[in-house]
This record gives structure tokens, C-alpha cells and sequence, in this order.
């Protein structure tokens, strides 16, 4: 059996507040949360499909000093600070993303093979120094054309025929080789639908697009020269109450301010022209069977390939085109209910530091698992769980406020699950001192081995026994308790021996063993509680009383600790 690695995850807030807005039926229902059959208050199930959303790591999570809650990467609200290319580091505005796209317009690109780095090269070689030259002449620059490099995988755009005339605006010229001239020229006139305006037909897909949306546009004017265009669609503000209104009428052709409707408009036709944007479909694969079976698999397109290309359609390597860097963002985190900044970074791209970063780590006693009685395994894994024989395991909660804080636990006398274990907490209610930072001084130090209890880590801890109602270890700013788990037995038939007290069938479900079934995840509450500083949404009110001014806290939430694997023999 593989080892196992103890861990601990923290449910957010939020999925509670998504399970109390919806009923049994999937309705909502705000009055639900109020219900009387909601006595246990709907006792956290780590096991339930919803709870893989729900449960993170610590270190994953965010904190909000003003509405004392914590905030998961799933209920934040997100907000733009910086948007850059990740290889020049050049900083882009919102307006050029609008009319450019959300690719790098400068020279940088990615290999189609790899997607490693392209440089421009030239294809022509320096001269070499040791030839000789007229001692007045000067050495020449490099001379075109010019190609894109990969110094990875060898990769060059003259494989697919691309070469570039000069090596600045690198992205124009690939644009103007890949696209043509301007889309705009293959666009139908205002008015003119005739089917024999065949002299520019678009062969690639965005001129093929602006082709199209030009005729339709132009038929929609012709046909109804009293209604809004298509392009005028998004004139209207779908914010508005009338908004639905407004676009029933335009496709109904009634209009409001007539007594009567509108006569019927004429039927539009559809694109039949290369000119207008249609294309009819080649159904002939011979010649891609042939190139198949000549380049063999080497010369096809993976479907990762494939889909990192801009425009879709490329079934072999030589119709790989280079890949333009996909801009970044940086990002500032809000909380979704006071709307208070939680994390923001800093707005110059090349900074990595945080202005605000209000992290869980700093505001939430961390938890670690190890057994009381340690064997000598690999460090961080534990043995495999005995079927029906208890098993005693130490939790340390480690304080990193500045406040002394009062920790509440409280666990079901059974995890939840087909394979119930027996769970008790010896002492569920503890004080866990502050964390002073001054553990650079001998006196703190001799402090903290008194608090030790004189316990010492050895053959002195093994022959003392854990009791009801006392914490095991205390430190500076640490507290280790003792929890007692009897693991449940995975075979079918016995598992009844916890369940049937809770009302369980035992023969309801006899399917065999699943994945990750065989885990002992008990489900804690925790409940935190301590005196700190005037929040800052309340230190206007707090202005009248005394100056150092200190308000009682509170905190409250489940999670998640992964004790070990029960074993199956």
C-alpha cells in the first residue's frame, strides 16, 4: 500500500451561502436557511461531490479583516490592473485590446512545434572575421530576408515559406503574408447585393468573415431602411428595462411608435459567392490522403498544436503558423461582500511584490497531524489504519496572531460515509497564547520548555496517557491535543458496527470498495474567538470611547483532516 501523507483543507464560506439560496428542488429559497429540520445545521460532509469545490489548502486561501470571513479564489471579485505581454514585459491598454486582440503586436512569438521563444535571424551568414577586407570598409549589418528562429527545436518560418523583408513590425508583415491585403476591400459596397461581383474572393477566414457580415448588413439595410442595421444591435443598452422589448419588436417588425405595423419586409437571400463570404465545401480529401501517407505521422498536427494556433484548421506541420504571445494580466482581489481590497499587486510589470496581500496563513491557526506513537517511516507518511483497533493521533494548532485566542472543536461522533469511524476529541475547548515574536530571548525560551509540561520527545512521552478534557503539549504559541479514532472495517458485511446506532441499513449499499473510499477524513468545526483592534469600518464609531479600543472576534468553520488510509487486509 502507498504511503500517506496527512493533510488538512478549509472549507470557504461560500459554499454555504450557495447551499442556503437553494432549495431540495434546485429553486431558491432564502427562506430555507431558517428551516427547523436544519438542527445540526447541515453537519459538513468532506466526502459530498460539492466539497471538491469547496476545500483548499491554507496557503491557497485569503482573508478579510473587515468582515472577519475567509475568501476562497472561487468567491473573490477580480479587477484589472495590468495587462502585458509575458516575453517583452511591454504594458498594453484596455482600448488597444479592443481593436488589436489579446495577442502581442510586436515581435514576439512562440514556436508551433515547442512553443519555445522565435528570434529573427537572417538567413544570410555574417562574414567571417578571418577573411580579409579593405581596411576602409566598415562591417556590413546583416542583410535580408529574414526569418523566425527557435533555438530549441530548430524550427524556422522559411519551412512553411514565410521570410520577412525587414526585422522590425514583424507582426504586420507576418499579418499582411498570412491575410492578404486589407479585409476591407473583399467587403460587399452599401446597396450592392448582386451575385456576379466576383473579382476579389476572400481565401482566408477573417476576410471571409468581414465579406459576409458586410452582405448581410448591406441586405438588411436594403430591405428595411427604416430599422436599425445588425451592427447597431449593440447600440442598444441591454442594461435597460426595455431592452427585451425593443429587441421583440425588431424581430417581430412592430414598431411602438405606429399605430399600425409595419408592412412585411422582403425575404433576404443568402451568400452564394466567393465575393459575399461563402465558401462551398471541398469534399475531395485525395490530396491530404496522399500527403499523409508521404509525411507519415511526423508531419501532421497534435491536437495541443492545434490548439494553440489563432485560427483553427491546420492538419499538417507545414500549415503551422508562428504563435503570437497571449497577454497577461495582473490581478487585484476584492471581498465579494464588503467589497474591500484583499490582495492587489503592483502595477509595474516587472515588479513581483505585492501591495496588499491579506492572506488566511496570518489569520488562521495552522494544523498538523502526526501519531501519538510514531514508527520509523519515511518523515510527513503514517501506517496504514487497523480495522476496529483505536488509534490515538496528535493535532498542533500554531497561533500566528499577535492576540491570544480561545479555540472550540466539534466533530460527529462518526464520519460521514458508508465505512463510519468513531471520532473523539479529548479536549475540544483550549486557550492558545499569542504569538509574541520574541523567541530570540532566553527567557522566552526557558518559558517555553516550562510550558512543555516537562513532556520530552522519547521513551518519557510514551509511557504517560492522554486524558479526557487536558491538552497533551503547549508551547509559545502553539497547543498539541490528542484525538482517538477507532477506523471502521472496509469489508461490506461488518461495516454495520458504528452505523447501525445512527439508523443505517446496513445492507443499503454493497457495491465494492471505491477510490479513495478507504481514507479517514473526519470532518472538524472550529470555532475561534479572541479580542483584537477596532476594525477599520468601525473606527469612525469608535472615535468617541477610549483611544486604545479593543472588540471581541469571532470566526467559524469546517475542515477537512486527512488522518491516514485504513488498512484493507
Amino acid at each position: 500500500m502507498a504511503s500517506f501523507v496527512p493533510y488538512t483543507y478549509i472549507q470557504c464560506p461560500c459554499n454555504d451561502t450557495a447551499i442556503q439560496t437553494r432549495s431540495a428542488d434546485g429553486t431558491s429559497s432564502p427562506s430555507s436557511r431558517d428551516s427547523p429540520d436544519d438542527d445540526d445545521e447541515r453537519t459538513f460532509d468532506p466526502r459530498s461531490p460539492r466539497s471538491n469545490y469547496s476545500l483548499y489548502p491554507l496557503e491557497y486561501l485569503l482573508y478579510c479583516d473587515v468582515c472577519h470571513q475567509i475568501r476562497c479564489p472561487r468567491c473573490v471579485a477580480e479587477e484589472l490592473v495590468t495587462i502585458y505581454c509575458p516575453n517583452c514585459l511591454f504594458e498594453v491598454g484596455s482600448s488597444s485590446i479592443k481593436t488589436e486582440g489579446n495577442r502581442c503586436t510586436r515581435s514576439c512569438f512562440q514556436c508551433p512545434i515547442c512553443i519555445g521563444p522565435l528570434a529573427v535571424q537572417s538567413l544570410e551568414s555574417a562574414p567571417e572575421p578571418s577573411l580579409l577586407t579593405a581596411e576602409s570598409a566598415s562591417a556590413a549589418p546583416p542583410s535580408g530576408p529574414w526569418i523566425l528562429a527557435c533555438s530549441y527545436c530548430n524550427w524556422n518560418s522559411a519551412e512553411i515559406g514565410v521570410k520577412f523583408d525587414k526585422p522590425q513590425g514583424i507582426f504586420s508583415q507576418l499579418s499582411k503574408l498570412r491575410h492578404g491585403d486589407d479585409h476591407s476591400k473583399h467587403s460587399s459596397s452599401t446597396g450592392d447585393v448582386s451575385p456576379k461581383k466576383s473579382d476579389a474572393v476572400p481565401d482566408t477566414t477573417s476576410a471571409r468573415f468581414s465579406a459576409m457580415k458586410s452582405f448581410y448588413n448591406a441586405q438588411n439595410n436594403t430591405n428595411s431602411p427604416n430599422s436599425s442595421s445588425l451592427s447597431n444591435l449593440m447600440d442598444y443598452g441591454l442594461s435597460s428595462p426595455g431592452a427585451l422589448t425593443r429587441i421583440m419588436n425588431l424581430y417581430s417588425g412592430n414598431n411602438p411608435g405606429l399605430g399600425k405595423p409595419k408592412a412585411k419586409s422582403s425575404i433576404m437571400r443568402e451568400a452564394d459567392s466567393a465575393s459575399e463570404g461563402f465558401r462551398a465545401v471541398d469534399l475531395d480529401d485525395s490530396a491530404a490522403i496522399s500527403k499523409l501517407r508521404r509525411d507519415g505521422w511526423d508531419g501532421t498536427v497534435t491536437g495541443d498544436q492545434s490548439r494553440l494556433q489563432v485560427e483553427e484548421g491546420a492538419r499538417f506541420a507545414n500549415e503551422l503558423w508562428p504563435i503570437p504571445y497571449l497577454l497577461r494580466t495582473k490581478r487585484s482581489k476584492r471581498c465579494p461582500v464588503c467589497r474591500h481590497i484583499i490582495s492587489k499587486p503592483e502595477s509595474k510589470v516587472g515588479n513581483t511584490r505585492w501591495r496588499i496581500r491579506l492572506v488566511a496563513n496570518n489569520s488562521i491557526p495552522s494544523i498538523s497531524i502526526k501519531p501519538l506513537n510514531p514508527t520509523p517511516l519515511t518523515p510527513g507518511t503514517s501506517d496504514p489504519l487497523v480495522p476496529l483497533q483505536p488509534a490515538q493521533f496528535l493535532l498542533t494548532f500554531k497561533n500566528p496572531m499577535f492576540e491570544e485566542i480561545k479555540v472550540t472543536l466539534a466533530t460527529p461522533a462518526t464520519t460521514p460515509g458508508r465505512f463510519a469511524s468513531r471520532v473523539t476529541v479529548l479536549c475540544p475547548q483550549f486557550h492558545i497564547d499569542a504569538n509574541t515574536d520574541t523567541d530570540m530571548y532566553l527567557d522566552d525560551v526557558l518559558k517555553d520548555g516550562e510550558k512543555g509540561v516537562g513532556r520530552k520527545r522519547g521513551d518519557e512521552s510514551t509511557s504517560q496517557q492522554a486524558e479526557a478534557g487536558k491538552i497533551w503539549e503547549r508551547g509559545r504559541n502553539w497547543v498539541s491535543i490528542v484525538v482517538e479514532v477507532v477506523p471502521a472495517s472496509l469489508r461490506v458485511e461488518e461495516r454495520s458496527s458504528f452505523s447501525k446506532s445512527e439508523g443505517d441499513d446496513p445492507g443499503s449499499d454493497r457495491s465494492p470498495l471505491k477510490e479513495d473510499e478507504d481514507i479517514l477524513e473526519i470532518p472538524m468545526f472550529i470555532r475561534l474567538e479572541w479580542e483584537g483592534d477596532v476594525s477599520q469600518d468601525q473606527v469612525g464609531a469608535a472615535a468617541g470611547k477610549e483611544k486604545d479600543t479593543r472588540e471581541k472576534k469571532e470566526l467559524a468553520y469546517w475542515c477537512a483532516i486527512g488522518i491516514g488510509r485504513i488498512s484493507q487486509e
